[in-house]
Parts: C-alpha cells; sequence; structure tokens
C-alpha cells in the first residue's frame, strides 16, 4: 500500500491524498483552498478519474469536499460518504458555484453527476473495492464527518480528517478504537496550540450576552453556517437564555439537513429544541423589524464575509450598547480579523470605528494540541506518521514530538511524495 500526497501538505485546504492498494486506487478527499479575497482558488494535484475505484469524502466542508465535482467531467466513479455530508457538500458547493461563477473547473452538471454516483454508507458499514476494504468513523468535527480505516494486504491506514477528539455540545467523541496501524495521517491545525475548555467559552459568551441584554442591545453573533450557527443556539436554549434568538442566511438550510439527519447528531432533542425556538428570518422586512428589539442574531458569514452578516454588521457595528461575539476562526485578510485587529468596518468605502463591543470567544471544531497527542496515545501498533493539515511550522514541530514523544516514524509530507507501508 502506498500514498500520494495531493494537498493539505503544510497548509489548511485542498486536502487530497490517493491510496494505491496493489492496483485499487481510493482517492480521500479532494478539496479546494481559498486564498485571499480576489486571488484564484488552488487545487490538489490532478488525478484521473478513470484510474479511480472509489472515492471517500470524510465531511463536507470545502477544503475537503470542494473540488470532487471535477473528476466527473466525463466518467463515473463511486463516491462515499455519510447522509449529511453528501446533504451539505452539495449545499455549500452549490453556493461557492454561485459566489465564485466561472472560477471553477466545474459547474452544476458536474455535481449532478457526482450526486448521481452519491454511495450513502454510515459508520462501520466496511466497503470493498477490489484490493481494499475500508471504512468510516465518527469525528466530531462536523455532522457526518469521518475518519478513514482501509485495510489491504494486512495493512491499514488510519486518515483522521478532522477531528475533534472530544465531540462539541452538538457531536459525539471521536472514535479511536481503529485496532492495530500500520500508517497515520493525521491533521495538525493546532497542534501547536491550547484552546480554552469549552465548558468555559460557553459561560462567557452566555454572560456576555446577558450583559449585552441588560443593557437593551443585539448581540450580534457571526457564525459558520455548518455546526457552529447550531451550536451556539443549543447552547443558549441549554443555559435558559430568557431574550429572542433569530437565526438568518445559509444556517436555516443547515438546520433543516440536520433535522434529517438526528442519528447523527449527540443528543436530537437538545438541537430540535433550540432550533424550534428560535426565530427564522426568511425576508429583508422582517430582517430589519426583528433587531428593533433586544435578541441575539446568529447569522453566516462566520469571518463576515458577505451573505446577510454584512447587513447586521452596519446596522449594529456603531451603537454601544449592542455586542458583537464572534465565534469562529478569523482568516487574514477576511472583514472578521480587521474587526478584531482593528475595530473598525468598512462601511460606504470607508474604515469607521466600531462601537459595539467586540470579543472573541474559543469554539474551534478541530482538536487542540492536547487532543491530538490523546489521539497519538490511543493509535495502536507502530504506524508511521504522516502530519498534515496544517501551516509548515505546526506540521513540522508536530511531526518531531511524535517522534520524539512515542518513538514514530513521522514527518511532515510535501504535495506529490508517496508514502509505502
Amino acid at each position: 500500500m502506498n500514498v500520494k500526497v495531493l494537498g493539505a501538505a503544510n497548509e489548511v485546504g485542498r486536502s487530497g491524498f490517493l491510496v494505491d492498494c496493489n492496483g485499487t486506487k481510493l482517492l480521500m478527499d479532494y478539496g479546494v483552498l481559498f486564498g485571499k479575497r480576489g486571488s484564484l482558488p488552488q487545487y490538489p494535484l490532478h488525478v484521473k478519474p478513470k484510474d479511480l475505484d472509489a472515492i471517500i469524502i470524510t465531511h463536507a466542508h470545502l477544503d475537503h469536499s470542494g473540488n470532487v465535482p471535477s473528476l466527473f467531467v466525463s466518467g463515473n466513479t463511486d463516491v462515499f460518504a455519510t447522509p449529511p455530508t453528501f446533504d451539505l457538500s452539495q449545499l455549500l458547493i452549490e453556493d461557492m458555484l454561485k459566489i465564485t461563477k466561472d472560477a471553477q473547473p466545474f459547474g452544476l452538471p458536474e455535481l449532478n453527476n457526482m450526486m448521481r454516483n452519491a454511495k450513502e454508507i454510515d459508520y462501520k458499514q466496511k466497503i470493498t473495492k477490489g484490493n481494499a476494504t475500508f471504512e468510516l468513523r465518527e469525528t466530531g468535527h462536523v455532522i457526518g464527518g469521518s475518519s478513514v480505516l482501509i485495510e489491504s494486504e494486512k495493512k491499514k491506514l488510519f486518515y483522521t480528517g478532522d477531528i475533534k477528539t472530544h465531540g462539541s455540545r452538538m457531536l459525539r467523541e471521536a472514535d479511536l478504537d481503529v485496532g492495530d496501524i500500520d500508517l497515520l495521517i493525521i491533521e495538525s491545525t493546532y497542534s501547536q496550540s491550547d484552546q480554552k475548555p469549552r465548558q468555559e467559552s460557553e459561560r462567557e459568551l452566555i454572560e456576555f450576552a446577558n450583559e449585552v441584554m441588560d443593557r437593551k442591545g443585539v448581540l450580534f453573533i457571526p457564525s459558520f453556517s455548518v455546526e457552529r450557527s447550531q451550536e451556539i443556539a443549543c447552547i443558549l436554549r441549554s443555559a435558559r437564555f430568557k431574550h429572542k434568538i433569530i437565526m438568518d442566511g445559509m444556517a436555516l438550510k443547515v438546520n433543516d439537513i440536520m433535522f434529517r439527519h438526528p442519528n447523527y447528531l449527540r443528543d436530537p432533542e437538545v438541537f430540535a429544541d433550540a432550533i424550534n425556538e428560535a426565530i427564522a428570518i426568511k425576508d429583508h422586512d422582517k430582517r430589519k423589524r426583528a433587531i428593533e428589539d433586544p435578541c441575539v442574531v446568529i447569522s453566516p458569514a462566520g469571518m463576515l464575509v458577505g451573505g446577510n452578516a454584512t447587513y447586521y454588521l452596519q446596522q449594529l457595528s456603531f451603537d454601544s450598547k449592542n455586542g458583537i461575539a464572534l465565534v469562529s476562526y478569523q482568516g487574514e485578510g477576511t472583514p472578521g480579523k480587521k474587526l478584531l485587529d482593528t475595530g473598525k468596518v468598512n462601511t460606504r468605502g470607508k474604515d469607521l470605528n466600531v462601537a459595539a463591543e467586540v470579543k472573541q470567544f474559543q469554539f474551534s471544531g478541530h482538536a487542540d494540541r492536547d487532543e491530538l497527542f490523546e489521539v497519538i496515545r490511543k493509535i495502536k501498533g507502530n504506524p508511521k506518521v504522516l502530519t498534515v493539515h496544517g501551516d509548515t511550522e505546526s506540521c513540522e514541530k508536530f511531526s518531531q514530538e511524535i517522534h520524539d514523544q512515542f518513538g514514530l516514524d513521522a514527518h511532515a509530507p510535501s504535495v506529490d511524495e508517496i508514502t509505502t507501508i
């Protein structure tokens, strides 16, 4: 068995790994990487669709799923993922095509062709293709998100994908009971940083929400539409938050998808209560009226790049009784990062100081340093380790630490590198 790195080496984005099991070729993820606004998207190395026996999508985020339709310009290949992953991938890729227009090497026909070849599988359901068998395991990262376990000729590979070891209020913990492993491919996103405990972040967010309500303001929480928006609604509901909660934008479509797949949630009843109690905003008149009274507004985009978040930001930023709670990662060059660093937002071409109180809270869907080392400790056998899906420093330092602490053959691979076991 050998693995070729197609992307996600020393970067977060355009994930892709080609596994060759003595002639049976399995592609794990095929994503897209978006740089700064205005720059062209980047993709994994090209693979010939006719050479593939199967494509496996670990989860719906575009850096893992976004380039899969390019493999369906001609020909057909079976694509495997969980049911929520397919539903969310279709939603997110359609949205990407609307926003980026002609920037992608495919369009809706190729996406539809991908969905016609979709093979829905559940966790721990073994699939055989040629010389290989594979199955998906729970990750705690996003609904339907998966790690991949591949076995061929008595060799086993485990690819974590994006993982959150302890899960969240929305999702169960990751499943790491995978037996002896010969090759581990592990994400490194936050391998060099510790995150605040989830319960502490939740408590601080609730306190901030109540402070804003006490001064008769509106708390705006720009959130990723997949998972983060719903998690914030569940946190407020579980804390018996007494004020109105507004949900807007693509998060509403994601809510509908999650309702269709309750078995993939930690507690479907908590989710249903939180979403049913929230007020869905679907037109501009309701949007304007909703913020006339104290309330919490949960709306994409999480980094304040477009979406209905732009409207709320313009309306709420310049009143000191309001608050803005940033609960998502803020990428370089985004309006959210600018707000954090400078306290300014751009309005009609001018940078203006924000009067609303701005706070950031840690709610990452990725494992931090302690959790990633927990993954290493729980993995059995004496595997080779590839550290991927992080910046160069994170991947390289993490691999060195794994070697020093556990004695494993670990390194940060480069794109186009092949590892054999």
